[in-house]
């Protein structure tokens, strides 16, 4: 719930962070013995903020982005979006909150392959009910060089062309903040290049809130702020001047 309607602005509480965890932690129970992977991470992102997430393979970085994101829920600890305690909310409730305020880039694009360009960005549309104008999408698949692609299925893509595909979907319904898991993990490093160099410009343009995971430090130094991880801790937070160009 918005805690004061004159305090929001179409749903969105401008008075605390955006997003806030708190002492958060994670552990799987496997072969009757426990497994943490996350253990007692804090910070803390104001509207527009750009971070990365900065670790080896095994630090925690993607259970972290999940967590962050209300698409697990932790063992301790909580993470607050837009003012709300994801882990009070249901799945529902977390969902429609997803759709409202998260855009998602993940590695392997994670397109539905049944359904075109245009309709795979018209998706978080159409998600939050009645009959949306294919306009936007359409100018955003344009403006992310895939005008003449609209009607071709994912398969019918390159791998490059899919992830832009998929920056078109994380931001048609413009999020308040967007959680981007290894968005080049896939790509070339000249596809990559442009797939990022599209993914700043359309963050800058929306001044949308950036998390970035990656095991890139030169991607992740584009970012105002590098949280690095090891072993499911936090060994450093390190703010810098940046604007993500």
């Amino acid at each position: 719930m918005v805690p004061n309607q004159h305090e929001a602005v179409n749903g969105v509480n401008r008075t605390v962070p955006l997003l806030q965890v708190t002492s958060l932690g994670k552990t799987y129970r496997m072969a009757g013995a426990e497994l943490p992977v996350l253990r007692d991470v804090s910070f803390a992102l104001q509207r527009g903020d750009t971070c990365a997430i900065l670790g080896p393979s095994g630090s925690g970085k993607t259970t972290l982005l999940g967590l962050s994101a209300g698409l697990d829920r932790a063992t301790t600890g909580t993470v607050r979006l837009n003012g709300q305690d994801l882990g009070a909310l249901d799945e529902n409730a977390r969902a429609a909150l997803r759709n409202t305020l998260i855009g998602f880039i993940f590695q392997n694009f994670q397109l539905i392959p049944t359904l075109t360009a245009l309709e795979n960005v018209m998706v978080p549309l159409e998600l939050r009910g009645g009959n949306p104008a294919p306009e936007p999408a359409i100018a955003l698949l344009t403006k992310v060089g895939l005008g003449e692609r609209l009607r071709h299925y994912p398969t019918q893509l390159s791998a490059g062309e899919q992830q832009r595909v998929a920056l078109a979907r994380a931001f048609i319904h413009r999020p308040e903040i967007l959680f981007a898991d290894e968005p080049t993990g896939n790509l070339d490093a000249e596809t990559g290049h442009q797939v990022i160099e599209t993914m700043f410009e359309l963050n800058r343009a929306a001044g949308t809130a950036l998390v970035l995971v990656t095991h890139d430090l030169e991607l992740a130094q584009r970012t105002q702020r590098i949280i690095r991880l090891r072993s499911g801790r936090v060994i450093d937070d390190t703010g810098k001047a940046g604007n993500g160009s």
